[in-house]
């Protein structure tokens, strides 16, 4: 049975995707569908080979091709117990685009003291700008909402790899669960492209996802990103890493992307 093709992203993350799949090209990135989104399509899939209770506590994903067509996703357990560990993948006739790995664990209260990045000033989403991003560069753009914090915008030759906005889902107001927040992680443009002066596509290569105890009690729509590319080489590869809060400054988790600057 084919999953019918959603266009709303968030929908679409509330819909069993154990295959097949047939993405709206609306939905799509760089060529085939949004690397976040993807993640958090795998990551869905996963969650309901966990136990009913188990949390989310991290996920990645390498993204080897573009998923530009029908598509199915497997998952399998390779550790059950308190501390699951699963994997998916999305493959094609042509093999494997995406393959994801995830832990999962059940409520457990260690005791430790809590350490969490701090969240940087920023207005309130309201009084910040929108900026958009171009549809016929980024389809699946016109699903969010970005409103910048601070003078840094993508390839505008800033002299800082840095970028900190605002972001939310327009089709409805809920808080983001963990598969929203990783679609809405990967919601800016890469943070290398603010000191480029021209456009150039900085794909991810591979995405990883570590949930903060604020996701539990999000209650508000509007995520805060701020994405900072922390090296890179004349060889293209580049490293960046991405915290999110809601308007109260909770922490709500914490995000790694490995990504290339293409030559053309």
């Amino acid at each position: 049975m084919t999953v019918p093709a959603i266009v709303a992203p968030g929908a679409l993350l509330r819909s069993p995707a154990d295959g097949p799949v047939v993405p709206d090209e609306r939905l799509f990135g760089f060529g085939g569908l949004h690397g976040g989104l993807a993640l958090a399509l795998l990551t869905s899939a996963m969650q309901r080979r966990a136990a009913p209770d188990a949390v989310l506590r991290g996920a990645s994903a390498r993204l080897h091709r573009a998923l530009a067509g029908e598509f199915t996703v497997a998952t399998r357990v390779l550790r059950p117990g308190g501390v699951t560990t699963t994997a998916a993948e999305a493959r094609t006739d042509e093999g494997v685009h995406v393959d994801a790995s995830a832990i999962f664990a059940g409520p457990y209260a260690a005791g430790g003291p809590a350490v969490a990045p701090p969240a940087p000033a920023a207005p309130p989403p309201q009084d910040c700008e929108i900026f958009r991003i171009p549809p016929e560069f980024v389809p699946i753009s016109v699903f969010w909402e970005i409103r910048p914090v601070g003078p840094n915008r993508p390839y505008a030759g800033c002299a800082e790899p840095e970028l900190t906005a605002w972001v939310r889902l327009l089709e409805d107001d809920e808080a983001p669960d963990v598969h929203r927040l990783m679609l809405l992680m990967d919601a800016l443009a890469p943070a290398y492209a603010a000191v480029l002066d021209d456009l150039r596509l900085v794909p991810t290569m591979e995405m990883s996802v570590r949930t903060g105890d604020g996701l539990a009690t999000a209650s508000s729509p509007w995520v805060l990103l701020r994405a900072r590319t922390r090296s890179a080489g004349t060889s293209g590869w580049n490293e960046e890493t991405i915290d999110a809060w809601d308007p109260r400054g909770a922490h709500l988790g914490s995000a790694n992307q490995l990504r290339l600057l293409r030559t053309s």
